[in-house]
């Protein structure tokens, strides 16, 4: 398990998406108050970023701006079609006051 530095908390603004790259890896990295959740930055259903699609904070998920596929931050898994493989989702830690994402 390697961590990485995303920033901190204030680095991110309340339901919206940021892409960040991380060790050649793109990535969308949500946080919806003081939670933070992070995806690989690429729609299931087509390659398309998902860090340009909107945030629903009431149900915790990311929309792929080009075919409207809904995808749980929580976890990565599909919650609408046209996309039924889910996103890869990685661990967030906080540790002194940064946050650090989690790869394999």
């Amino acid at each position: 398990m390697t961590t990485f530095d995303i920033g901190s908390l204030d680095d991110y603004v309340h339901g919206e998406a940021a892409r960040v790259t991380v060790n050649d890896r793109v990535l969308v990295v949500v946080r919806i108050d003081n939670d933070v959740y992070v995806l690989d930055d690429r729609c299931s259903h087509e390659d398309f970023s998902l860090s340009q699609g909107e945030v629903d904070v009431t149900t915790c998920e990311i929309e792929c701006a080009r075919h409207g596929a809904m995808f749980n931050l929580k976890d990565g898994q599909p919650a609408s079609f046209p996309a039924t493989r889910p996103v890869v989702h990685y661990d967030v830690v906080v540790e002194a006051g940064r946050l650090q994402v989690v790869m394999s």
